[in-house]
């Protein structure tokens, strides 16, 4: 008999932030773009940023709950801020009947401010965290899965490494990043850098995969974005929804968030960790909380701990070509077998008990 295919209504933003001037989100091309191409999957896009814009907040929940004739098995949420209303969450499960998951991707900083509030207006969660995993079982969330970031396979064909630049780093300027980079750059390493706050700017989804294969060292640091001053300290208070309004926070989240804003944020591995080696560029990553779960360090990928490492061993690599060459290939190899979302999404849909696993969470 042939197997039964899984519908999904996918819930989630169409551009990053919002905006359709920044281009499509991460969410997007990578966990969207990745269920369409899944066998035995259907999947609808529900994108609530869109709607919203052009709607508003009102309309947009409205709308959803029309989407309960569209015959799902799963709601597949990513939620932002608050755009989606908790009673229309809980409303579009009833009258349809499906399957509600969300994925909490930053939860090493935002559980506590926003996703144990959330988490239970789900049947199912999923977090990147794996501190985070009792977190949600006291604040009620009795089916947790633990997954992780991964690389869409899907995306772009890898092409062959030219590396006609030393090192590189593609993310936004927070936290001690730039830092980092001037300590290599006093230290005789040419270091280029795109993305917001960089003199650079922004790169293309292509341009930033053309970017990786040219780079000898793709750089990757582990830090949440963070800045004690008045704009950080504005959000304790205000809430920026995904069509650029503000809204005054409810006292709860103003308490938790004050509570956050002074305490210490722990690294994190971010997409771009899979990405890198999954485009067949050479990952130099800070280090993080279980990434030795998924690359070995030396081996697949390699780590620094502080800014001295860090010198130490771009310098090192920029020396031995076919180490950096030998490394890179391994990290490549492990990605594709093991760490992109196709695997990551039959392993959640396989734990939820409607589908088939193929690889590791």
């Amino acid at each position: 008999m042939p197997e039964k295919t899984l519908n999904i209504a996918y819930v989630g933003m169409r551009y990053d932030y919002g905006d359709p001037a920044r281009g499509s989100c991460y969410e997007y091309t990578h966990f969207f773009e990745t269920l369409q191409r899944m066998k035995g999957i259907t999947v609808r896009l529900f994108p609530f940023d869109e709607i919203l814009r052009r709607e508003g907040r009102e309309k947009m929940n409205a709308r959803l709950l029309e989407t309960a004739d569209w015959g799902a098995d799963l709601y597949f949420f990513v939620l932002f801020t608050d755009e989606i209303q908790e009673q229309t969450i809980e409303e579009v499960a009833k009258r349809s009947g499906a399957m509600t998951v969300n994925w909490f991707g930053d939860d090493h900083w935002r559980f506590q401010t926003f996703s144990k509030y959330w988490g239970p207006l789900f049947q199912w969660v999923v977090t990147t965290d794996p501190a985070s995993v009792p977190l949600y079982r006291a604040a009620g969330c009795r089916q947790v899965i633990q997954s992780q970031w991964a690389f869409n396979h899907f995306g772009v064909a890898p092409g062959p490494a030219q590396e006609d630049l030393d090192v590189t780093f593609i993310g936004q300027v927070h936290s001690n990043r730039a830092s980092l980079i001037s300590k290599l750059q006093r230290r005789g390493v040419q270091v280029q850098c795109w993305g917001k706050g960089w003199n650079n700017g922004y790169l293309t989804r292509e341009e930033m995969v053309r970017t990786i294969r040219r780079s000898r060292i793709n750089l990757n640091f582990s830090s949440s974005s963070m800045k004690f001053n008045a704009k950080s300290a504005a959000k304790v208070f205000l809430n920026r929804r995904a069509d650029s309004s503000i809204h005054v926070r409810s006292i709860k989240e103003m308490i938790s968030g004050g509570r956050a804003f002074f305490s210490r944020r722990r690294p994190q591995i971010k997409g771009r960790t899979f990405e890198i080696p999954g485009y067949r560029g050479f990952l130099l990553s800070e280090t993080a909380d279980d990434l030795d779960r998924y690359y070995r360090s030396g081996e697949e990928i390699d780590t620094f701990a502080d800014a001295d490492e860090l010198v130490e061993k771009v310098h090192y690599y920029l020396r031995h070509d076919d180490e950096r060459s030998r490394i890179r290939e391994q990290g490549y190899r492990r990605t594709i077998s093991e760490h992109t979302y196709e695997a990551r999404f039959r392993q959640i849909f396989d734990a939820m008990g409607i589908g088939q696993s193929k690889g590791s969470l």
